[in-house]
């Protein structure tokens, strides 16, 4: 089978898209509509290979409702229901795209949409305790525009068994790294930074993962508001700036750092309450404009950081985080010798060397997925094929121990044409 996977991250800047030849195993159980299998084997048994990904922008007005309705205090809710179509009218072109550029026809779906609210550890809401997520992007638009069934809305079958319904790439990562000699560490950079540790000839319930922090998501709204650019390119202002040492080890001390596994995180600890105060902790503050003729005129609070120095702080904080992650969480667990990283964050050099030289400190080798014949932008999009397949299948394929979900669970809801 031919699994399409798209992939909408919480950096809000568009659409990945990734082919993948998913191979069913030996020992399969039936399609849905068959007799199925809950209890889940010790590997998992898909074969994969890539077959190409491309990548897709969202237009600019897109954007800007779709990061303006992250972790809203208020949003009107007829705009969230259009953009839920939209949504889907977009995810249904970029799979017809990338069909056509890479002259391949899928056979189905995976959708992971786009996050707008995650919130995985329970809270009181109208008498009851809930974890609740939210990601949109209307399956049944994308089913219809291109023809084949769509799987979608992954993380709530996770979270009603009582996980946090993240990470779920865990599942592709295991797959992708096991290995019987070497310890391994998968690193994905997205807007959040998340890791799944794999150390040598561990069962799938033996996985360490979890949600390490921000990854580019605090860079890029920095960027955007100091610079008004969507993000640091080849990290060129953060190399030309100084991180500011005090600053990343204030933000360092913040409770999510210290929260044991699992975990997970995303705009709701490191969006917009927590970039004004990043600015703050870093001792900058914006010019301000004049009541009378609207001109800039600069406030000084102290001494005024120099812009450069906090795209650098930012960039600084991420490399750090993962560190304290895996320095704290990850090695007391086991032995390790790589990091293997992924995500946007790849294409930041400045904050993959500054990572480098933080992870060689630990022991460990920094490699690519892209060395494991996943192009690293496309990975999260893969896993979400690998997933629909599985689903599509009626196997589980969240990983409880990365969760804490108390049993596997068959992930997401199929849409048909």
């Amino acid at each position: 089978m031919i699994a399409a996977g798209v992939m909408s991250g919480t950096s809000g800047d568009g659409i990945d898209v990734a082919l993948v030849r998913v191979t069913e195993p030996p020992r399969s159980t039936q399609g849905l509509g068959g007799r199925s299998r809950l209890s889940r084997t010790a590997v998992p048994q898909a074969r994969l290979e890539f077959l190409g990904h491309a990548e897709f922008p969202y237009p600019a007005g897109v954007r800007r409702l779709v990061l303006a309705s992250m972790n809203a205090p208020g949003a009107k809710v007829a705009d969230l229901a259009r953009l839920n179509f939209v949504l889907g009218e977009l995810y249904a072109e970029a799979v017809l795209s990338a069909q056509k550029k890479l002259r391949l026809q899928a056979n189905l779906v995976g959708c992971h949409g786009q996050t707008l609210y995650h919130q995985g550890t329970p809270a009181r809401f109208l008498g009851k305790k809930v974890a609740v997520t939210w990601q949109t992007g209307e399956p049944a638009i994308i089913a219809a525009r291109v023809g084949i069934p769509v799987v979608s809305d992954f993380r709530p079958a996770d979270m009603a068994a009582g996980g946090k319904g993240a990470p779920l790439v865990p599942y592709l990562d295991y797959i992708l790294y096991r290995d019987p000699s070497t310890g391994r560490i998968a690193q994905n950079i997205g807007g959040i930074a998340n890791l799944t540790a794999i150390s040598a000839g561990a069962s799938l319930d033996q996985v360490i993962a979890f949600d390490t922090g921000p990854g580019n998501m605090v860079i890029d709204a920095l960027m955007e508001q100091l610079f008004g650019k969507p993000f640091d390119r080849e990290g060129k202002i953060a190399a030309s700036g100084r991180a500011l040492d005090h600053v990343v080890a204030r933000f360092l001390s913040a409770s999510f750092f210290r929260q044991t596994p699992p975990k997970s995180a995303g705009r709701e600890e490191f969006g917009r309450e927590f970039v004004r105060g990043f600015l703050r902790g870093c001792g900058y503050t914006h010019p301000l404009k004049s009541a009378k003729s609207g001109a800039a005129r600069p406030r000084h609070v102290g001494r005024r950081t120099d812009k450069r120095d906090v795209i650098a702080t930012a960039t600084a904080f991420t490399a750090r985080s993962i560190r304290a992650a895996i320095e704290r969480f990850v090695l007391p667990e086991g032995n390790f010798s790589e990091l293997i990283v992924s995500g946007g964050g790849t294409n930041n050099p400045t904050l993959v060397a500054w990572l480098a030289n933080q992870v060689r400190e630990l022991g460990l080798h920094l490699r690519s997925s892209d060395e494991f014949g996943i192009p690293s932008q496309a990975k999260e999009a893969v896993a979400f094929a690998v997933l629909a397949f599985e689903t599509w299948n009626r196997r589980p394929s969240n990983v409880p121990a990365a969760t804490g979900a108390r049993r596997p669970a068959i992930l997401g809801k199929v849409s048909y044409p």
